[in-house]
């Protein structure tokens, strides 16, 4: 990872591109260059077979730069630093401040990959592109340029356990606009891996991280509260906010927002049970509806009980609370 400061002072952190693909991308570009250069070369023969040997030289060498050299400046001019190769490969050319290429760029660029990469066969390139920390040949140096990599692999994102459930709403007054974003990433990659750290080493960490997060909102974690279920309840409590920053006026206006579950947290994601939050009844019973519900796998945090799958008897058909003969209805029946 490459860190380049803008003229805003903005950090870039942007991944240069190695040897090896760059090398590909090169090899791309010059088979297709020399197959555009002979179909070339076979047309200007055939159409100058009448002109004397000076005039076939002068004609061939125009052919040379005009194929081998001006193509590719071309080609990375009007293509903003994407060549053939490197579209393939999926590497680009960019400014040191990481801004698009100009034509000078490309120019300077390409006039000295006649002689580090042509002339040479590509061993100075190889080199200068060894030697360098960010793998930059010497046409980039001249140029101030710096070829980096356009598809980065994105790891998938690892599962956040949802918090215990007595803790679900807790947190719903705190202050969360001064925590900065590489904190929240901190937190959000322990909570995924805390399971494959050693417990004392984990224990450690959720305690660093929990007292950063209890110092940027101003307010110390409750006492008994293990941190790693403190950082869990926090981040929930912020994807709760981010959903109904989102999309609860928009849901809300539409009217189409299903009904939250009884005691649900409205917006939270995983919508555990907290006292204070009845559902309203209905008017009448509704049609008999089956009931299942799917095992969840057992999530735990260091000091705080596992929260287990639930009972066999939960996936059994519930009827449909109908009063007994003679008796008024309640009016409750088991939420759709």
């Amino acid at each position: 990872m490459s860190e380049l400061v803008t003229g805003e002072a903005v950090a870039l952190e942007l991944r240069p591109a190695r040897l090896p693909s760059r090398a590909l991308a090169v090899l791309i570009d010059l088979v297709v260059a020399m197959v555009v250069y002979i179909a070339v070369t076979i047309a200007l023969v055939a159409a100058s077979a009448s002109l004397d040997d000076a005039a076939q030289v002068a004609l061939s060498i125009a052919a040379f730069l005009l194929v081998l050299v001006g193509g590719p400046i071309a080609v990375e001019t009007l293509s903003h630093g994407r060549s053939l190769g490197k579209l393939a490969v999926g590497l680009r050319v960019v400014r040191d401040d990481g801004g698009p290429i100009r034509f000078r760029h490309a120019l300077v660029r390409g006039a000295i990959g006649v002689v580090e990469i042509l002339m040479t066969f590509g061993v100075v390139a190889c080199i200068a592109s060894l030697v360098s920390a960010r793998g930059r040949r010497l046409g980039d140096v001249f140029a101030g340029t710096l070829v980096v990599r356009e598809r980065v692999p994105v790891a998938p994102s690892g599962f956040v356990p949802p918090p215990p459930p007595w803790l679900a709403g807790r947190f719903s007054e705190l202050d969360l606009s001064a925590v900065p974003d590489g904190l929240w990433l901190a937190i959000r990659q322990y909570l995924t891996r805390m399971h494959q750290l050693d417990p004392q080493v984990g224990w450690a960490m959720a305690e660093r991280l929990a007292s950063d997060l209890a110092a940027r909102t101003g307010a110390p974690a409750p006492q008994g509260v293990p941190p790693g279920a403190y950082l869990a309840a926090v981040v929930q409590e912020r994807q709760a906010r981010e959903v109904r920053r989102s999309f609860g006026g928009a849901t809300a206006a539409a009217g189409s927002s299903p009904a939250p579950g009884p005691g649900a947290v409205v917006g939270a994601p995983g919508g555990y049970p907290y006292a204070g939050v009845q559902p309203a009844a209905p008017s009448s019973p509704p049609p008999p509806v089956s009931y299942a519900v799917e095992a969840a796998p057992a999530v735990g945090y260091p000091g705080v009980p596992a929260v287990g799958t639930p009972s066999q008897e939960s996936s059994e058909q519930v009827p449909p609370a109908v009063p007994p003969e003679g008796k008024p209805a309640s009016g409750f029946v088991p939420p759709a």
